[in-house]
């Protein structure tokens, strides 16, 4: 009789460190920037600016400190998830450059390298107090209390530009709403992850067809949706409200992988901002000059942001005019939110927008990458599919936004507005995708299954 040896177990293939390449691409992204700074001092005064290489060389030890940092602490990180925020945040200085130059007393472009280097700054800090992101599961009832009350936190305030999202201390102003985000995506994460099999149980009840899950569970999907009305009702901020209930349903159906869910979230959404659309004064014009953003020219009152934004994007055309060549100041405030976006669009054309989305789009989709990789560990999965959904629902309202296929939200462009808060908590979100990526990445990760704790 003969017998057949068994064939050894598959071994996984070492994952390889990948820090040349991110070096490679961090000195594109150093480099590019440098080209677009010299290129926009040569439009505004006709040379290339005194300090574009001591600019250049700010950023790129910037740069290096982090990669650094990636390599010692998260070695098989994925090399992108560096050098694309990397260019995004080198762009956004030079945008909010070039409107400073264009604007005379304005001076934003030095404070918001300020914030960048605290955002490089909170980055390191993820990186180093935080070894394993399964600590953060532990603590996401105080993520929720902290996240309600950071929400909370500008009713107290007065608004500012008919908003309430800001929270004043003498000279000094922050968003608490963009340091809420992180944590209600740590707390979805961890309560998602911890009743994704009741979720998914069918008790026969269902409503159109659309199965429901037990009652204990459905309540706190109504309380967040609860939430997310009174943010917008008594904070007038429409853009934290599309985020909040937004990123729920959209890691609620990676939980379950039922697309009922997003029907539910949709309507819900729907009906939430038709009820305060008609009840608050502020979303409601808001509403009316998506409607008719033209309106302002046609009864003498003067083009209307949006308006503005529309010609701005029009005359770009294809390849755009040139940076330091466009007249996207006239928007307004155009560095300080959305419409930032409308100066890149002019300045850089239909071409170089894209591109600028592309990046945004290569962000997103590698911190999904991370998410779909780490097999296994549910925390894990819906915490790198919650931060990615963070940035891509911001670029998409902002983007849907400021062309007019949305109402207009007033959040910032991630990386790219003016912004301490929102440059600080994007750090933030992209040190943890460094971490999760690299849990992903390491050897062995691909095999082996992780219990959450």
């Amino acid at each position: 009789m003969t017998t057949t040896a068994e064939a050894p177990p598959a071994q996984e293939l070492p994952v390889r460190r990948r820090t040349g390449a991110s070096l490679l691409l961090l000195a594109l992204a150093v480099a590019v920037t440098w080209v677009g700074y010299a290129a926009s001092g040569v439009a505004l005064t006709g040379r290339v600016p005194p300090d574009a290489w001591s600019f250049a060389a700010f950023q790129g030890a910037l740069g290096l400190l982090a990669l650094g940092a990636v390599h010692r602490l998260a070695p098989y990180a994925d090399p992108l998830l560096l050098p694309v925020p990397v260019l995004l945040n080198g762009l956004g200085l030079i945008l909010i450059h070039r409107l400073d130059a264009a604007a005379p007393g304005r001076d934003a472009a030095p404070a918001q390298l300020l914030w960048s280097m605290l955002g490089m700054g909170v980055f390191l800090a993820v990186l180093v107090l935080l070894p394993d992101h399964r600590w953060l599961a532990r603590r996401a009832t105080w993520c929720a209390a902290a996240a309600l009350a950071l929400m909370a936190a500008p009713i107290f305030f007065p608004p500012v530009n008919g908003a309430r999202i800001w929270v004043h201390f003498g000279g000094f102003s922050l968003q608490p709403g963009e340091f809420a985000k992180v944590l209600l995506a740590v707390f979805f994460a961890a309560y998602l992850s911890g009743h994704r099999q009741a979720l998914t149980y069918v008790d026969g009840r269902r409503i159109r067809g659309i199965h429901l899950p037990p009652r204990s569970v459905l309540g706190p999907i109504l309380a967040v949706w609860l939430v997310s009305l009174t943010v917008l009702l008594l904070e007038r901020d429409l853009g934290a409200s599309l985020l909040f209930f937004g990123l729920f349903v959209v890691m609620l159906y990676v939980a379950t992988s039922r697309p009922g869910w997003i029907a539910v979230g949709v309507l819900l959404s729907l009906a939430g901002a038709c009820v305060v659309g008609t009840l608050e004064p502020h979303v409601g014009v808001r509403v009316a000059d998506w409607l008719a953003p033209f309106a302002g020219i046609e009864d003498g009152r003067g083009a209307s942001q949006l308006a503005q934004s529309l010609f701005a994007f029009g005359h770009g055309g294809l390849l755009g005019t040139g940076l330091g060549q466009g007249d996207s100041v006239l928007i307004g405030f155009a560095g300080t939110s959305d419409f930032i976006l409308a100066t890149a669009g002019e300045e850089l054309g239909l071409s170089g927008l894209t591109a600028l989305l592309l990046l945004y789009a290569l962000l997103v989709s590698r911190g999904l990458r991370a998410g779909i990789t780490l097999r296994g560990d549910d925390f894990g999965t819906l915490l790198a599919t919650g931060l990615a959904v963070i940035v891509a629902l911001q670029a998409f309202v902002i983007s849907a936004g400021v062309t007019g296929l949305i109402p207009l939200t007033g959040m910032a462009m991630p990386f790219l507005a003016q912004g301490g808060s929102s440059v600080v908590t994007n750090w933030a979100i992209v040190a943890l995708l460094v971490r999760l990526s690299n849990a992903a990445g390491r050897p062995g990760a691909r095999t082996e299954v992780t219990e959450a704790p």
